[in-house]
C-alpha cells in the first residue's frame, strides 16, 4: 500500500512537470502559428503515456537502481577495493554508453560530416572510452578527496586548447557529444555509485564529493572527439561516400503495433541489460555477496524498464513530431525573435519534464537535509537551459563560431566556482549533463537543424550541431548563481532549521519548575527548555583527579566541581575513630544533560580502570529543578534530539549551525533581566 501510494504521488508531479510543455506548444500553435496542429488527439494520448511512464520509471529508480548503486558502493569502500571499484565505475560508463541509441545516429551523421574520415563505429568507440575514463576518473577524485574545479578547470582548458587546433566540421559535434552521452538509466545509477562512495568513506561528504561523476562523462568526449577528429583530418584521405542528408523533418506520429510494442522494449531492455550484467559480475563475482531484497531489485529494474519504454512511446505518439513541425514552421517566419522566444520556453518545459533530472535533483535535496530545493534546483536548470538554447539559436542566426561562445562560458563558470559555496558546485557541473536527455535532444535538434537548414549561408552539418552544448553549459551558471542565493537569502537545511528553532522557541520562563533554564556559552543569555539533567558523581584517589576530569571532557563534559573527601572502606569502618581524616581522595561532581551521561561514565571507569584494577567509585542519579547551568550550543543540540527530531546529532550540520546560529540568537534570544518580574 505504502508503494502505491509513493506511485500516486509521483503520478501527480509527473503530470504536474508536463503542464509548462503543454502550455509552450498550445501559446506557439494557436497564437504564433495560428493553426490547429494534425494529429493532436495523438499527443493528447501520448502526454498521458508520458506521464504515467514517468511515474513508473521514477519508483523504479527508488527500488531497483537507487539502492543497489549505493549498496555497491558501500561494500567496494568497506572493502578497501580500490582497485575493482575503478575498474567497475569504467565499465559502466563504457557499458553504457556504447549503447546509447543517440550516439549510434549522430556517429552515423558524424560520417557524412567528415566525408568519410571518421568511421561512425570507431567514434562511438571513441566516445564510450571516453564516457569510462571520465567515470574512472571521477571515482578517483571521490577515494582521493581532492576538489573537483581542479579537475573540471583543467578539462576546461584542454578543451578550449585542443578546439583551436580541430577541424571545423569537427568542433559542434565534439560539444554536442558532451551532452548526449549520459543516458536516462546511466545518471541515476552513476550520481548512487558517488553518493555512496562519498557516504561510506570516512571524511567526504556526500554533497561535495558525491556529485560530479557526470560532469567528468559530460566533458572528456568533448576531449577525446576532437584529438580523434585532428587526428583522421590529418592522416585519412576524404572518400566518396554516400551523403547523410539531415533536414528540419517534419515527421509523423509513430503507429503502434505489437511488433513496435516488442521492438521498442526490446531497444530498452538493450540499453538496461549491460549494467544489470556489470552490477552482477561485481556484486556476485568480485565482492561475492547476494544482493539484498533481489526479488524488489529485478522488479525496480522492471519498472525502470517498463516506465522508460512508455515515456517514449508517448513522446513518438505525437509530441516529437508536434515539436519538429513548429520548429520547421517559425524558421519560415519573418522574426527571429519568435525563434529565440520558441527555443527559450521550448528549452525549458523540457528540462522540468527530464526524468534524469527530476532523480538528481530528489537525491539532491535527499542528501543536502533539505537545503537544496529540488523544486528550485530544477527551476534554476531549466532557465539555463533556456537560455543557452536560445543563445545558440541567436548564434546560428548570426553566424558566429561557437568557440567563442563556449570559452566565454567557460570563463564565467570557472569565476563562479570560486565564489559559489562548496556544496552546489558539483551538483552544477553534473546539472550540465543531466539535461541534455531523452526529452531535451531530440527538439533541441530539431531546432538546430531547422534553422541551419533554412538560413542562407549556414550548413545543417555544421551550423546545426551546438545546441546540446549550449544546453549543457547554461545550467552550471544558473545553479551556481542559485547556490550563491540560497547563502545570500540564508536558506538552511532541515537540521539547521531545527537547531536554530531549539532557540528561537525556547521558553524564557524561569520561574516554570518544570523548565530547565540553561545559560547559553556563558553568557547571561538565559533560556528555559525540557531538558532532562542528572548527577554523576566520582570519588577516587587525589592523584587520579586529573586523569578523571581530563577522560570527562573528552566524553563532552562542560564543567566539574571538585570536593576533598576522605574515604572510609570495609576494613577501617568499624575503627573509624582511629582513622586520620586528613582528605586522601577526591569528589568530583558532574551536573550533566542526559545524554552525556553514560558517555562520561564510560570514559571515566575505562581511563582509570575503576571495572578491573583501578580505584574509584562512580554513581549518577537523576536531577530535577535545574536552574542556572551553563552549557554549549553544541550540547544542547545533541541532547535536544531526544525530544524533538532523532537524527538531529548531525556532527557536520551542528558543527555549521554553531557558526552561523550566533547572529540569529542576538534577534530573537529575550535577555533575562530580574527587573522584569519586579
Amino acid at each position: 500500500m505504502t508503494q502505491f501510494n509513493f506511485f500516486l504521488k509521483l503520478l501527480k508531479e509527473s503530470f504536474r512537470d508536463l503542464i509548462p510543455i503543454v502550455l509552450v506548444i498550445l501559446f506557439f500553435q494557436l497564437a504564433i502559428i495560428q493553426a490547429v496542429p494534425e494529429g493532436w488527439v495523438s499527443t493528447a494520448i501520448g502526454l498521458v503515456i508520458v506521464g504515467v511512464g514517468l511515474a513508473i520509471f521514477l519508483q523504479g529508480l527508488e527500488i531497483g537502481i537507487f539502492p543497489v548503486g549505493e549498496g555497491l558502493a558501500r561494500d567496494f569502500a568497506k572493502h578497501s577495493s580500490m582497485g575493482w571499484v575503478l575498474i567497475f565505475g569504467f565499465l559502466i560508463g563504457f557499458g553504457t554508453t556504447i549503447a546509447e541509441p543517440a550516439l549510434a545516429v549522430i556517429a552515423d551523421k558524424a560520417a557524412s560530416i567528415s566525408s568519410g574520415r571518421i568511421d561512425a563505429t570507431v567514434l562511438r568507440m571513441v566516445v564510450a572510452l571516453s564516457v569510462g575514463f571520465a567515470i574512472f576518473l571521477g571515482v578517483f577524485r571521490i577515494i582521493k578527496g581532492h576538489p573537483i574545479h581542479y579537475y573540471i578547470i583543467t578539462g576546461y582548458i584542454v578543451v578550449v586548447s585542443v578546439t583551436f587546433f580541430a577541424p571545423q566540421e569537427i568542433i559542434g559535434l565534439a560539444y554536442d557529444l558532451g551532452g548526449v552521452t549520459t543516458s536516462t538509466v546511466t545518471v541515476p545509477l552513476v550520481a548512487a555509485l558517488g553518493i555512496g562512495l562519498a557516504s561510506s568513506i570516512k571524511g567526504r561528504n556526500p554533497v561535495i564529493d558525491g556529485f560530479g561523476l557526470i560532469a567528468f562523462a559530460s566533458l572528456t568526449p568533448m576531449i577525446f572527439v576532437q584529438i580523434y577528429g585532428i587526428a583522421v583530418y590529418n592522416l585519412v584521405d576524404a572518400q566518396e561516400v554516400a551523403n547523410v542528408v539531415v533536414k528540419s523533418a517534419v515527421s509523423s506520429p509513430a503507429d503502434i503495433s505489437i511488433n513496435s510494442v516488442i521492438s521498442g522494449i526490446g531497444n530498452v531492455v538493450r540499453d538496461v541489460v549491460p549494467i544489470l550484467a556489470i552490477i552482477m559480475f561485481f556484486q556476485y563475482g568480485v565482492l561475492k555477496k547476494g544482493i539484498q531484497n533481489l526479488k524488489t531489485v529485478f522488479f525496480g529494474f522492471g519498472l525502470v524498464i517498463l516506465g522508460l519504454y512508455a515515456f517514449i512511446l508517448g513522446l513518438e505518439l505525437g509530441l516529437f513530431s508536434l515539436g519538429e513541425t513548429m520548429a520547421y514552421q517559425l524558421t519560415k517566419g519573418d522574426s527571429v525573435f519568435v525563434i529565440y522566444a520558441f527555443a527559450f520556453a521550448i528549452g525549458f518545459s523540457t528540462t522540468m519534464a527530464e526524468p534524469a533530472l527530476m532523480a538528481i535533483a530528489k537525491k539532491a535535496k535527499e542528501i543536502s537535509d533539505g537545503k537544496i530545493n529540488d523544486f528550485a534546483l530544477r527551476l534554476f536548470v531549466a532557465a539555463g537551459v533556456a537560455m543557452g538554447i536560445a543563445l545558440g539559436a541567436f548564434r546560428i542566426v548570426d553566424g558566429g563560431h561557437i568557440h567563442y561562445y563556449i570559452i566565454v562560458g567557460y570563463l564565467l563558470v570557472i569565476v563562479l566556482t570560486f565564489i559559489a559555496p562548496k556544496y552546489i558546485i558539483p551538483i552544477a557541473y553534473d546539472s550540465g549533463g543531466v539535461t541534455t536527455s531523452t526529452v531535451t535532444v531530440p527538439l533541441v535538434a530539431a531546432l538546430g537543424i531547422g534553422l541551419a537548414t533554412n538560413i542562407e549561408g549556414r550548413s545543417p552539418l555544421i551550423d546545426g550541431f551546438g545546441l546540446i552544448a549550449f544546453a549543457s553549459l547554461f545550467p552550471m551558471i544558473t545553479v551556481m548563481l542559485y547556490g550563491i542565493l540560497t547563502e545570500k537569502l540564508g536558506v538552511k537545511s532541515d537540521t539547521e532549521i531545527e537547531a536554530a528553532n531549539i532557540l528561537k522557541d525556547a521558553l524564557v520562563d524561569a520561574e516554570n519548575m518544570d523548565l530547565a533554564t540553561v545559560n547559553i556559552d556563558g553568557s547571561d543569555r538565559r533560556h528555559s527548555l525540557p531538558m532532562d539533567f542528572s548527577a554523576v558523581v566520582i570519588l577516587v584517589p587525589k592523584d587520579k583527579k586529573i586523569d578523571a576530569i581530563q577522560a570527562a571532557n573528552k566524553a563532552g563534559a562542560p564543567g566539574v566541581t571538585v570536593l576533598r573527601a576522605d574515604g572510609i572502606g570495609l576494613g577501617k569502618i568499624d575503627n573509624y575513630y582511629r582513622t586520620s581524616f586528613e582528605a586522601n581522595d577526591a569528589m568530583l561532581l558532574f551536573l550533566l544533560p542526559q545524554s552525556l551521561v553514560n558517555p562520561v561514565i564510560k570514559s571515566i571507569i575505562h581511563s582509570l580502570h575503576i571495572t578491573t584494577s583501578g580505584k574509584g567509585i562512580a554513581f549518577a542519579f537523576p536531577l530535577t529543578h535545574m536552574k542556572g547551568i551553563s552549557l554549549s550550543r553544541h550540547d544542547i543540540f545533541v541532547n535536544r534530539k531526544d525530544h524533538t527530531n532523532p537524527d538531529i546529532n548531525t556532527e557536520e550540520l551542528i558543527k555549521k549551525e554553531e557558526e552561523k546560529v550566533d547572529e540569529k540568537i542576538k534577534e530573537t534570544a529575550v535577555v533575562h533581566d530580574p527587573s522584569i518580574n519586579k
